[in-house]
């Protein structure tokens, strides 16, 4: 059956990618851009699933048993991220008629800086997006194909090659209609999940709410501990600025946001998807406490990492709402994994080789070269180990895109013009400074950082371009 269903899902997002990309028949502008023709609403919508993603879905529930629900502390600096994006970053791109946002350096700064933050997104986009198909790969592989005897290498090598194959044909219009569907396929697992829970407990809905307000694990405020990493202040700022630059400053998402018609859309699109982050993490972090007590409640050993509780329930539960788990994951997975595969394409050929305009054939051999390296990583991370996904991909975000950061703001905030051939000297050393500064402060002063080394990364990134600014000409 599960093989069955995967099936029936696998080909529905063939059948609609065909139908959302005018059969295949793509120029480089409606693989880049969908021809900027997209519906607001259909774009809001799916960017919940493909920023969520299936890492969202199998560690924000696990983060209960850690951290209580104290991760909402972040969700609410979302909300002013996207705020931030809505009004800053969108009218800044539109203005530029920008494929890629990272022209906007190139125009600010130089072709230098413009190729540095191309390479650093192109880096972590490759890191991130293979690692959460990888976890989605790692639950289809550990829930139905390990007893069939399928190795992880074919299944994993099978993943990327359907996302290749409906993600070359039609381009860019048809992942914002495949996101809408995953999306859906993603909530509605998450709801069937946690109805099963509910319904194993054996209590009415009021009392399983009761239950849940009432349980000290679902505290969302931390106002204490100002050295701890969930503390309230702490956790707002790091949620607006990792909102600020794995959404504004990253060519994966804002590629989508950017083919709405107009800014307008496109700024509704960015708050009332923003918002919409809301309840679906909110209904995760509730599913990860009602499996923690159904867990208490039939003396059930969870798993050590957080990330297998969910994976873990879900195989021992019934057929339907098993295949249910798994289909949500793929949905999460796919809808971020396939974008990635896009815009890594697009800023390769924009942002690297200078090319707004390549033949089918260029766009093969870059398209398909993306999707090898996704493979190989994928197979690498098979030998790596991490309690919470979730939270590396945090942590290599605030190393990354720290440099982006400070690049973007330093460039809208101030009219300094800076060296554009030591630029990447100032990318590389900030990341390495805010290391050696997280590793002093913590070990010398007790002082733990959180994702706001984030904000420390970008501001000695400023702090560097202000170092190499141009000196005036007397």
């Amino acid at each position: 059956m599960s093989l069955a269903v995967i099936f029936i899902y696998v080909s529905v997002v063939f059948v609609l990618s065909f139908w959302a990309g005018n059969g295949g028949r793509t120029n480089s502008d409606a693989f880049f851009s969908a021809g900027r023709n997209s519906r607001w609403y259909v774009v809001a919508f799916g960017m919940i699933g493909a920023s969520m993603s299936g890492v969202s879905v199998v560690s924000v529930p696990g983060m209960v048993r850690s951290a209580n629900f104290s991760y909402m502390q972040m969700v609410f600096g979302f909300i002013l991220g996207y705020l931030f994006v809505a009004a800053v970053l969108l009218p800044l791109y539109y203005k530029l008629n920008l494929t890629s946002i990272y022209g906007y350096l190139r125009l600010r700064f130089g072709k230098v800086t413009h190729k540095t933050a191309a390479a650093s997104f192109l880096l972590f986009k490759m890191v991130s997006a293979s690692v959460r198909l990888y976890v989605a790969v790692l639950v289809l592989q550990s829930c139905v194909l390990d007893s069939m005897g399928v190795s992880f290498e074919m299944t994993a090598a099978f993943s990327v090659a359907i996302m290749f194959l409906y993600t070359f044909r039609s381009g860019l219009g048809s992942v914002v209609w495949t996101d809408v569907f995953q999306t859906f396929c993603m909530l509605v697992s998450v709801v069937a999940l946690s109805a099963d829970v509910i319904m194993r407990l054996d209590m009415s809905f009021g009392e399983i709410m009761s239950m849940v307000w009432s349980d000290s694990r679902s505290d969302i405020f931390v106002f204490d501990k100002i050295d701890s990493r969930t503390n309230f202040f702490k956790q707002l700022l790091s949620g607006a600025f990792v909102v600020i630059v794995m959404t504004g400053l990253d060519q994966d998402v804002m590629q989508k946001n950017l083919t709405c018609r107009n800014l307008r859309d496109a700024q509704k699109n960015m708050i009332i998807g923003g918002f919409g982050f809301v309840p679906v993490n909110l209904l995760l972090l509730v599913l990860g406490l009602l499996l923690l007590l159904y867990a208490g409640q039939e003396g059930v050993v969870l798993p050590a990492m957080s990330d297998q509780i969910l994976p873990f329930f879900a195989a021992h539960t019934s057929g339907f709402v098993a295949v249910c788990f798994v289909i949500g994951v793929l949905a999460a997975a796919f809808s971020s994994a396939d974008s990635a595969l896009i815009s890594m394409t697009t800023s390769f050929a924009v942002d690297i080789l200078d090319k707004r305009d390549i033949s089918k054939r260029e766009r093969f051999f870059i398209h398909a070269s993306v999707t090898v390296i996704f493979a190989a990583l994928m197979f690498c991370f098979r030998y790596i180990n991490c309690d919470s996904v979730i939270d590396a991909i945090y942590t290599i975000v605030s190393y990354l895109y720290g440099p982006l950061l400070g690049l973007f703001a330093f460039g809208i905030f101030t009219k300094i013009k800076v060296n554009d051939r030591l630029v990447p000297f100032v990318a590389a050393l900030s990341p390495v400074i805010t290391f050696v500064l997280v590793y002093l402060l913590k070990n010398i002063f007790g002082y733990e950082f959180g994702y706001e080394l984030l904000l420390l990364n970008g501001v000695l990134t400023v702090a560097g371009l202000a170092a190499i600014k141009k000196r005036a000409v007397s």
